[in-house]
């Protein structure tokens, strides 16, 4: 593995190394903490590992975290899963995103842009203002620390200020996009039981409106414990009966008042689809997010204030959050409310270029659709303020990172990075300090003991393994909402190997400490980043008369693609022609959202299962992507063997 790209494709310059934060940060770390001053990135991430308490307090030190009652130690219990970090301090997440309010009150701390591509700035006083108005008001509907307020949002500066007062106040933000059917909403907002919903009459997509007044009345409906709706009028509507007006929240000038709640006090929750029954609902802690976000964007992606930060993301992905987190280092953060490519392929690159973005990020699948539409960003774009373009949602294909340098610029740092919703951050990916390699993300993050393991436990190198993290990191969640005795958190993450994370992909570590992902080592779905269960599928499929039974399947494809087949098993009589075709799709836009429709469907003589009646997903995978049946599957666990012969069939087939 190691030796297939020996050259690098970018490397920095000594000028670009010697103005990089993380470089400054390793100097005053040497000085301060006795982290080493030689040896560069290899020898700092050595360091922040096997010192992990006093890498940590460098990074609350260095970003001058304040602490408004100190903490007694940085690591209480180390453990996992249950590590508490920073016990005894409290502190307030809001409070540090609009810190730069202060200095550069008159500068951007947002640039709004919509499907016409013009960017609107939102200035720091601006957004401070009407934080603080928004936050007063929470507190007059009766919100208190620990009460979850619920956004049904696009990717506007609506969203940002209700997340950052709802922040202020000690509240715990949950947001889904407007994409989102009811359903979908309800199976994440229903088990958090929000206390206030702001939500849009609807949004702009691909040069539509869409107005999604009737979902928001279903929402309201549906979700009891709601004591206030707000309404954002997107498109123009008047507030329904019974709901704020959002103007006459944020009106006031109003100096906004920072709850001071314990480091691992919640932030925000966000959903991980498990393969079976509703998403996890992932409780993240304002202290943990706080550390992590300063280390990851501010040593990581190298941003200050200086910089401006664009990822194309929505708010209901993980993403969003990050994206937001860039308020914490000053960064003016650009916030796209639109298709990614409309009116063209190119979309992304002209917003980059109009808002003079200096960090890109978008997703792998955007990249390699740009390449295929035959997109030339730097000959149709002035790209000169991007100093970095940064992919995610799943790995970038060799042929990605090629047409990146190629097409954007030779002394452009690619950078792929890798994580998770589940620790709303990367394991692995940026390092300014360090060279590219085609097909490869950086290094493992600082903090983060990254490995690839084999079945036994044993670490890996230049072979594949599981990826597992073996220290905790303080952005892993807290706990999952309504999991008391905290074994469904565990049987996340810590049933295969006690008291190691292992996250669920399949992952190699060369021996230059570069990383490479292969994709799920399990059967979760992953659509443009947004992981997925197939269960919410087979529950929308299976109401339909016609389908007997349904199996989805996502398959990651040697040219970096991804398949989704839906196998359908129909009920006697039924045929799969263009209307039964066309309602299973339009069943699962409607009741999941775009991204759940599937690539293909393909009618099956049956669906295997396990003996105890649970569909067989990972072996259908594994089947699909060449793996020989005898490999494939443990042929003692099927209730009919000989349904796998169809699917071994359709894998030869496809080549």
């Amino acid at each position: 593995m190691s030796t297939e790209n020996p050259q690098p494709l970018w490397q920095p310059d000594p000028e670009r190394i010697a103005r990089a934060r993380i470089t400054a940060f390793q100097a005053w770390a040497a000085e301060h903490h006795d982290a080493p001053a030689e040896g560069g990135y290899a020898a700092l991430h050595r360091w922040s590992v096997d010192e992990l308490e006093t890498f940590w307090k460098a990074v609350t030190e260095w970003f001058d975290v304040r602490f408004s009652t100190p903490y007694a130690r940085v690591l209480g219990d180390r453990s996992m899963p249950g590590a508490q970090w920073f016990p005894g301090a409290t502190l307030n997440y809001a409070e540090h995103a609009l810190r730069a309010a202060g200095s550069r009150a008159d500068e951007p701390a947002l640039l709004y842009v919509d499907e016409t591509h013009d960017p609107s700035p939102v200035t720091w006083a601006e957004l401070r203002r009407q934080v603080g108005s928004l936050a007063a008001e929470l507190r007059t509907l009766g919100v208190r620390p620990g009460d979850r307020v619920s956004g049904y949002l696009p990717n506007v500066p609506q969203a940002v200020v209700a997340l950052l007062a709802t922040a202020a106040v000690g509240g715990v933000w949950t947001s889904c996009a407007p994409d989102f059917g009811a359903r979908s909403v309800l199976d994440r907002f229903q088990q958090v039981e929000p206390v206030v919903l702001f939500t849009v009459d609807g949004y702009r997509y691909g040069g539509r409106e869409h107005d999604r007044r009737d979902v928001v009345a279903e929402l309201r409906r549906e979700l009891p414990t709601l004591r206030a709706v707000v309404h954002i009028p997107l498109l123009g509507t008047e507030a329904p009966d019974g709901a704020l007006d959002w103007s006459a929240l944020t009106s006031a000038d109003t100096e906004p008042v920072f709850e001071q709640v314990p480091f691992d006090h919640p932030l925000w929750v966000l959903y991980s689809s498990g393969t079976t029954g509703l998403p996890k609902a992932i409780v993240q802690s304002q202290g943990g997010i706080l550390v992590e976000h300063l280390k990851q964007l501010g040593l990581h992606c190298d941003l200050g204030p200086e910089d401006r930060f664009f990822w194309y993301t929505s708010t209901g992905w993980m993403m969003w959050n990050f994206l937001v987190s860039g308020l914490l280092t000053g960064t003016t953060i650009v916030l796209y409310d639109g298709s990614p490519g409309y009116p063209d392929t190119g979309a992304q690159w002209r917003i980059a270029e109009r808002t003079g973005a200096t960090l890109y990020g978008t997703s792998a699948a955007y990249v390699m659709a740009c390449r295929k539409a035959g997109v030339h960003p730097a000959r149709d774009f002035d790209l000169s303020a991007v100093g970095c373009v940064a992919t995610t949602g799943s790995p970038l294909p060799p042929d990605g990172f090629r047409w990146l340098h190629d097409e954007v610029r030779d002394d452009l740092w690619i950078a792929s990075v890798s994580g998770g919703t589940d620790v709303c951050s990367c394991f692995a990916g940026a390092v300014p300090t360090l060279p590219v390699h085609v097909g490869e993300l950086q290094a493992p993050g600082l903090g983060t003991d990254l490995q690839s393991w084999d079945p036994g436990g044993k670490p890996l190198t230049d072979e594949v393994g599981e990826l597992v993290v073996t220290n905790p990191m303080p952005s892993m969640p807290i706990h999952f909402w309504n999991d008391p005795d905290g074994s469904r958190y565990h049987d996340s993450y810590f049933d295969t190997y006690p008291g190691v994370w292992r996250h669920g992909d399949w992952i190699t570590i060369t021996s230059r400490g570069s990383v490479v992902i292969h994709g799920r080592s399990d059967s979760t779905l992953n659509r443009q980043g947004v992981r997925m269960g197939s269960a919410d599928i087979y529950e929308a499929v299976e109401r339909l008369p016609e389908i007997r039974e349904s199996l989805v399947i996502g398959v990651e494809q040697p040219d970096g693609g991804y398949w989704m087949p839906l196998f359908v098993h129909l009920a006697p009589g039924a045929t799969l022609d263009d209307d039964l075709l066309n309602r299973i799709k339009r069943t699962i836009r409607e009741q999941l959202s775009p991204r759940h429709v599937p690539d293909e469907v393909i009618e099956v003589p049956g669906v295997p299962h396990t003996l105890t009646g649970k569909r067989i997903e990972v072996p259908v995978k594994r089947l699909l992507q060449g793996t020989p049946l005898d490999k494939a599957v443990n042929p003692g666990s099927i209730d009919d063997l000989g349904l796998l012969a169809f699917y071994e069939e359709l894998a030869r087939k496809r080549g």
